[in-house]
């Protein structure tokens, strides 16, 4: 599956709307960036099921303010419109295979469970 550029026409409504949602925030000067961008074409190709998408901060500085990126590139994983992964830095491609695995195995029941039982503490 091609990766989506988000902007704010599309991007709640892209985490609304797919179960999982992987999204890489970057910028055109970021070397980093760059580097990582081949390794996350190449295991978004590996994982139809699951929405890639990018985040141009320099182009979406709305959406990158929302979620207070302050370095890229920056990973962040929605499962079911939660945010259950977020970092900076890119990954080697073994290692952001094994974070997506991590990711899907996650019992969504008990993270919703989880983040209910701390709202009710706060």
């Amino acid at each position: 599956m091609a990766t989506l550029e988000l902007n704010t026409e599309n991007f709640q409504q892209t985490i609304n709307d797919n179960a999982t949602v992987i999204v890489d925030f970057w910028a055109p000067w970021c070397a980093p960036c760059r580097g990582f961008a081949p390794t996350f074409e190449a295991v978004s190709e590996k994982q139809p099921e699951i929405v890639f998408a990018k985040v141009n901060t320099e182009e979406q500085q709305e959406i990158a303010g929302a979620f207070n990126i302050r370095s890229i590139p920056t990973l962040m994983i929605f499962r079911d419109q939660i945010i259950i992964y977020s970092e900076a830095g890119a990954l080697p491609g073994p290692a952001f295979e094994q974070l997506i695995e991590q990711a899907m195995a996650l019992d969504m029941d008990t993270v919703r469970a989880e983040i209910a039982g701390q709202q009710g503490v706060a």
